[in-house]
């Protein structure tokens, strides 16, 4: 039986897991940290239940075909919750715009906006239905090994304009300012500025129409939960609270991983789902590949940080949906500030997740479970105290949730606690604290994005945000399956 070792429990590393053991591959999942999950970790405190995110699910189906592929059902092990409306965006002046999959309660809403924009919102639906056939349904799941297959997706790129930005290709649709957030913010839930990042990412919003959105019960490290239990359920072996601390070669060969316990894993093939960066400059700075990767991507574009202020909450808030995006007074001059010039502005956009309005049982009876999130340059480009600036952020945050949503927020707060970019760093390796590994610029994505199977070390394969097709858990989960047949190919 061949075997295979998998770095990293987050949705890259599980998903290729389950698709390697289902296939009859021998599967070792080693995790440095406690429990499974990577970015979707969980912290439960007091009765309530954090989620660390991400906290959007789209494509089910993406899922759900981690269980067909044995012949079971992923309602065995994860109940899926709808959710809707999808988001409600919210702008400083009391604006609110409900964004669903429901046309007619849509069209009102844009209507609200612009009555103009409504037909070219449909014209917009159409192109960014075009681009999910070609960019996800063709070529999500396929691997980008080298220039040729570039060369034919060439054709597609020009088709679809690809060299133009989201929020351009947006614009180009619809007139009203409000609207183009609307439809051009999807980007910042993958690392990338609507500004600068390919339009062929417009692909998101059908994504979300096509396949609704949804959240596991029990937060999302319940799916994560599950798909553990499915990958025990068919053989596979997952090691938790023990970092790799090496993968081991011979010439161009991996022979398997080693510990910081001082286990030895050996395996026909190694696959990363850890951070690119500290998968070749940490783990393998004993091969001459380790080094040199490192340099090239230490000249690569990252994708900001996260500042996340997590609270539990006396009260229940039906008013408050699910998924909320409190805009700012500025889009583009902050996303500019984020991802250009590297300053902590004064005013934020945030994503509010209030995950007990679906789920009442990630709070005691009575409570709410909450955490607000906004985007912050990563250290590289902010390198700060963020002992001193997170208490800042934290009480700024606060102080806009209480102004705009709950007035006396202060005075219910149970349980409160922040995230900042040096934990991304700490808990995730995560270079520079980046959220989201590289960030999804043309220059940066398909053959130009980290291979899923490396160029030299030729059994050492790579998955999750920092590979085609990129972050999200569509993304990583099509990066999984892109990896899987590479590997089982190599493997047969």
């Amino acid at each position: 039986m061949k075997k295979a070792v998998v770095i990293g429990a987050g949705f890259g590393g599980l998903a290729l897991g389950l698709r390697l053991q289902s296939a009859g591959i021998a599967t070792t999942i080693v995790e440095a940290r406690d429990r499974p999950g990577g970015r979707a970790y969980v912290w439960k405190k007091d009765g309530y239940t954090f989620d660390a995110g991400p906290t959007v699910i789209t494509d089910p189906d993406c899922l759900a075909q981690l269980w067909r592929l044995s012949g079971h059902d992923m309602a065995q092990d994860v109940t899926l919750l709808p959710v809707n409306p999808f988001y409600r965006l919210n702008w400083p002046d009391g604006t609110n715009f409900d964004y669903t999959n429901d046309d007619r309660l849509l069209h009102a809403e844009i209507a609200k906006l612009d009555p103009a924009d409504v037909a070219g919102y449909q014209k917009f639906l159409a192109y960014s239905g075009d681009v999910y056939r070609t960019g996800y349904e063709e070529l999500g799941h396929v691997a980008f090994l080298d220039f040729k297959s570039m060369l034919k997706a060439a054709p597609d790129l020009a088709q679809y304009q690809a060299w133009r930005s989201v929020y351009s290709i947006v614009s180009s649709f619809v007139r009203n300012e409000k609207l183009r957030q609307a439809l051009s913010f999807h980007t910042l839930l993958v690392g990338g500025n609507p500004f600068s990042t390919s339009a062929l990412y417009a692909l998101i919003h059908k994504l979300e129409k096509q396949g609704g959105v949804w959240f596991a019960k029990g937060g999302t490290n319940a799916l994560v939960s599950g798909m553990v239990t499915h990958f025990e359920r068919l053989g596979g072996t997952l090691h938790l609270g023990d970092p790799v601390k090496a993968i081991e070669t011979v010439g161009n060969r991996v022979t398997g991983v080693a510990t910081r316990a001082g286990i030895r894993f050996e395996a026909d093939a190694v696959a990363s789902n850890a951070d690119l960066m500290h998968s070749y400059r940490d783990l393998l700075e004993g091969h001459a590949r380790g080094p040199r990767m490192a340099h090239k991507l230490a000249k690569k574009r990252w994708s900001p940080s996260l500042f996340l202020v997590h609270f539990g909450i006396e009260g229940t808030w039906p008013g408050i949906p699910h998924h909320m995006i409190l805009f700012g007074p500025r889009y583009k001059e902050l996303l500019t500030d984020i991802y250009e010039h590297g300053v902590l502005a004064e005013d934020f956009s945030l994503y509010l997740h209030h995950p007990t309005v679906t789920d009442p049982d990630m709070a005691p009876p009575g409570h709410s479970t909450f955490y607000a999130l906004a985007p912050v340059p990563h250290m590289g480009k902010l390198p700060v105290d963020w002992d001193q600036v997170g208490k800042i952020m934290e009480n700024r945050i606060l102080d806009e949730i209480e102004r705009r949503l709950i007035p006396d927020i202060r005075s219910r707060i149970k349980v409160k606690f922040s995230y900042a970019p040096p934990d991304f760093e700490a808990d995730l390796n995560a270079h520079m604290g980046s959220a989201f590994s590289l960030e999804p610029l043309l220059t940066q994505s398909a053959w130009f994005r980290a291979h899923n199977r490396d160029d030299v070390l030729s059994n050492l394969y790579f998955t999750g945000a920092g590979t085609h097709p990129g972050a999200g858990i569509p993304g990583v989960v099509g990066s999984a399956r892109a990896t899987a047949s590479l590997m089982l190919e190599d493997l047969a």
